[in-house]
């Protein structure tokens, strides 16, 4: 494992749309403490700019990007991330079917350590759902920095979508040797749909799925925590 670089810990979390145990929610964030929280599931139709304020607000974060213009993909980091530019992007829509996307930021943390952040939540239709991820995947594949990417996949490893994003970039869980961590359903956990993708110059020191009762109540998805060295600028 590098001995130097920059600390950096992501979260990446399916938060059903705030249906669940909100207060639950908001202590299992603020215990974690991530630098960069990748939301699935957030708000995306009237209110949402206040909505996304607000969840940001009982996070102890602020928003960097997402929310409507990324079909409820939203990015929110700490006060020790500097955004630096945002972007979005929505997946062609299939009649009868959910519009889809995905929300991108550049960032600074520390002194000079560039990263872009990207999330998105790809469709449960499995014939929908392989050119979603080829859009996504060109999309990180064209940023100009080191890649930090997080996505519900509504796919396992070894699927067609999972291989799409996965390709050329670090499996945060494998990377840790904590591959069995499965990330749905808290009801009844059975599979690892939900992934952490980071290019291979950044370095994964740890991650963890956690399972508590707080975790339990907050979301029918777990939470994604990966701690990361980021390359130092040079």
């Amino acid at each position: 494992m590098a001995d130097s670089g920059v600390p950096l810990r992501v979260v990446s979390y399916n938060v059903h749309g705030q249906r669940d145990d909100v207060a639950a929610l908001a202590a299992v964030v603020r215990q974690v403490a991530p630098d960069v929280l990748i939301v699935q599931e957030g708000p995306r139709r009237f209110g949402w700019r206040a909505k996304s304020a607000t969840l940001a607000a009982s996070l102890g974060l602020v928003v960097a990007a997402g929310g409507l213009p990324s079909l409820g993909n939203l990015l929110l980091v700490s006060l020790r991330v500097r955004v630096t530019g945002v972007r979005h992007q929505r997946f062609p829509l299939t009649p009868g079917r959910h519009m889809r996307g995905a929300a991108y930021a550049d960032c600074l943390v520390g002194t000079g350590a560039r990263f872009t952040v990207a999330g998105s939540h790809l469709a449960t239709d499995p014939a929908e759902r392989p050119e979603q991820a080829k859009l996504f995947k060109r999309e990180l594949d064209s940023a100009p920095l080191p890649v930090i990417a997080a996505a519900d996949l509504n796919d396992e490893p070894g699927g067609p979508a999972w291989h799409t994003v996965a390709h050329g970039l670090t499996d945060a869980a494998v990377a840790a040797d904590r591959a069995d961590r499965l990330t749905y359903s808290c009801a009844n956990p059975r599979r690892r749909i939900d992934g952490v993708f980071v290019d291979p110059r950044i370095t994964v020191v740890d991650y963890d799925v956690p399972d508590t009762p707080l975790t339990r109540r907050a979301s029918d998805h777990f939470p994604i925590v990966v701690d990361l060295l980021l390359p130092a600028a040079g």
